[in-house]
């Protein structure tokens, strides 16, 4: 039995998704049902589902945000995963807990591996920082899994926000100096499904690693992407102008490199992530096309 936290989010839904697919039981709670920075509520949960493993991924996501609420983002991104962590110490079961490219300042030259040093930028990324030092303090048999640039058929993010962008302005202009790996919620959901038997069984694969899909690119490139898939079915190509950080300023900074070298994730556990282009290709179709048909079916 595996549980995770965070049920209604991108992840939480692919994972409930993939997991059905493959006939696992797994139990996606959301925060309306159990909030994670509860230690009763938590625990509680844990005894009623008695898992052999526990995903978190619940997350206060909202970047620029969390700048102005720091007491929410301590909640869900440092307090809740060091409440979920001593729980699943307490009941024997291993942790998947999800972090973030955000826990680095975006300055190296090529991508990040584990062990660099974390220097975030952000609230965002400081409370992420402190939710991953919580999981290591609490309970060894654990796995952070950092990944970047999410996105999904469901909930708030990127590719959605091009595509309705994409309805009605003839020009998108967006930020191409920062770098990164857009990366499926279900590819991720599928990739910890996988790991998961291994973990639950294996505590000496405990540690931290980093999944994101195979290649990079920019959030232009990643909104050029998005557009090319999607034209064929809306019939909307606006134009994607590249610009620079400092033309779309924003409360928290972004790390300008969010690269992620995934070596370590392929080599111990044999997943090669599939490139980036593929899933964002899918994904874009998919929603074009459930919106396409809506529209088409309104009287």
């Amino acid at each position: 039995m595996i549980v995770a936290f965070g049920g209604n989010g991108q992840l939480g839904r692919e994972l409930s998704r993939a997991a059905a697919a493959r006939h696992i039981a797994l139990q996606a709670l959301s925060r309306a049902e159990v909030d994670i920075a509860g230690a009763a509520a938590v625990t509680a949960a844990l005894k009623r589902w008695q898992p052999d493993l526990v995903v978190n991924a619940a997350a206060y996501t909202n970047v620029d945000g969390a700048e102005s609420h720091l007491t929410e983002a301590r909640r869900a991104n440092e307090f809740g995963p060091g409440i979920i962590a001593e729980a699943c110490a307490a009941a024997g079961a291993a942790l998947i807990h999800i972090s973030t490219d955000y826990v680095f300042d975006g300055s190296k030259d090529g991508a990040y591996v584990e062990s660099d040093p974390v220097y975030p930028l952000s609230v965002y990324g400081k409370t992420k920082a402190a939710g991953e030092e919580a999981v290591r303090r609490s309970h060894k048999h654990h796995v952070i899994l950092r990944t970047a640039w999410v996105y999904s058929e469901f909930g708030h993010n990127f590719v959605k926000t091009v595509l309705r962008l994409a309805e009605t302005r003839d020009e998108l202009r967006i930020v191409a100096d920062q770098h990164g790996s857009p990366t499926s919620a279900r590819e991720l959901a599928e990739a910890i499904l996988d790991i998961a038997p291994r973990l639950a069984a294996e505590p000496s694969l405990a540690g931290t690693y980093h999944f994101t899909a195979n290649g990079a690119t920019t959030w232009h490139g990643f909104a050029e992407c998005i557009v090319a898939a999607a034209a064929p079915i809306t019939g909307r190509w606006p134009r994607v102008t590249p610009i620079m950080t400092a033309d779309y300023p924003t409360p928290a900074k972004r790390p300008a490199n969010s690269r992620l070298d995934c070596s370590l994730f392929v080599q111990t556990f044999g997943l090669k992530p599939r490139p980036w282009r593929e899933a964002v290709q899918a994904t874009a179709r998919a929603l074009a096309t459930a919106s396409h048909h809506a529209e088409h079916h309104v009287a």
